[in-house]
């Protein structure tokens, strides 16, 4: 079953910014009183760093502001996440077309209604005044404080997003 308020952050690896963007989305939500309401998890498209915590860089941005990345741990994209989240924020357009082409593999297999009612986009369409399409891999870039700045400025709208869905229904 859907939870209505369930977020899936999907990057390519699942170590660097996905999972920045749900530690700092569960401490938003934690600091909103909403964790009972509000889900939220990340994914990877990629099957290379399954298993495996975030990248240094990540740990590191995270440590320098408080915020617990403890028990995550690196996975990959499954057909059961179109079941399971309202919202999947692919990090890049690279990513949100390989979740569409999973979720149309779904659809045709019939496993699930894989269109649901999910919401899937990209990151930075949170923020169009910035003018980019995609929060860029730090994991190949090494630009984690920049990419942290996108994550807490994105996530903070995501947030107000969901808060005025939740108040519509």
């Amino acid at each position: 079953m859907k939870n209505k308020s369930a977020i899936l952050f999907v990057c390519l690896g699942n170590i660097c910014r996905s999972p920045m963007a749900e530690a700092v989305m569960r401490e938003m939500i934690a600091q909103a009183g909403l964790s009972d309401v509000i889900t939220v998890d990340s994914a990877g498209t990629g099957d290379w760093h399954i298993g495996r915590p975030p990248h240094e860089g990540t740990q590191g941005e995270l440590k320098k502001r408080g915020i617990s990345f403890a028990g995550m741990k690196a996975r990959q994209v499954t057909a059961n996440d179109f079941a399971s989240f309202r919202y999947m924020v692919a990090m890049d357009t690279k990513n949100l077309a390989d979740v569409r082409g999973l979720q149309n593999n779904v659809e045709l297999g019939g496993l699930h209604d894989a269109d649901a009612n999910v919401r899937l986009f990209t990151f930075m369409e949170l923020l169009p005044q910035r003018g980019i399409a995609d929060v860029p891999d730090p994991y190949y870039e090494g630009n984690f404080p920049y990419v942290y700045e996108l994550v807490e400025e994105g996530c903070r709208e995501l947030l107000r997003i969901i808060k005025a869905d939740l108040e519509s229904v």
